[in-house]
């Protein structure tokens, strides 16, 4: 369906601004909680439990928002994509190690990874200041709730 059967209530150019960079939220945020269910699955060693059950808000934090963040996709005429192959090809994040990981070197990693994505998040937000204020919005909760989960693993490294 090339025509979007949703009207945006943006001009076209702000809409593309604006879906571009929801389409990359959408699929740095996907990737973000299938790599958080893999350090889930496969983090061993001394604090185990706290780390193990910690990824598991950060899935849950990751889809939360890759929910918001498609629907706000949909609500300006954009039809987000969130298949596993497109996640693949365009995600900005970087790739989790295979097999376990120690605790120590699992928190590292996701220090690493949200950093990366709070990044790139920052840069959206910019591309937003003149597009689409309510999609800068919705990134800034985003990038709120991410840096207060940076903070808590980064603490962990402490």
């Amino acid at each position: 369906m090339a025509n979007s059967p949703i009207k945006s209530p943006l001009s076209e150019s702000d809409k593309e601004i604006t879906g571009n960079v929801l389409q990359a939220t959408l699929v740095d945020l996907v990737d973000l909680s299938l790599i958080a269910k893999q350090a889930h699955w496969n983090v061993v060693g001394a604090n185990f439990r706290s780390v193990h059950l910690q990824l598991d808000e950060l899935v849950a934090t990751a889809r939360t928002y890759v929910d918001e963040v498609a629907e706000r996709a949909n609500a300006i005429g954009v039809s987000p994509n969130g298949k596993a192959k497109t996640v693949v090809e365009s995600s900005g994040l970087a790739e989790y190690p295979d097999n376990w990981q120690s605790v120590e070197s699992t928190i590292a990693a996701i220090v690493d990874l949200l950093a990366q994505e709070i990044q790139r998040l920052r840069k959206r937000i910019d591309e937003t200041d003149k597009s689409d204020l309510v999609t800068q919005d919705l990134l800034i909760e985003i990038v709120r709730e991410l840096e207060k989960a940076h903070w808590m693993w980064e603490a962990q490294q402490a």
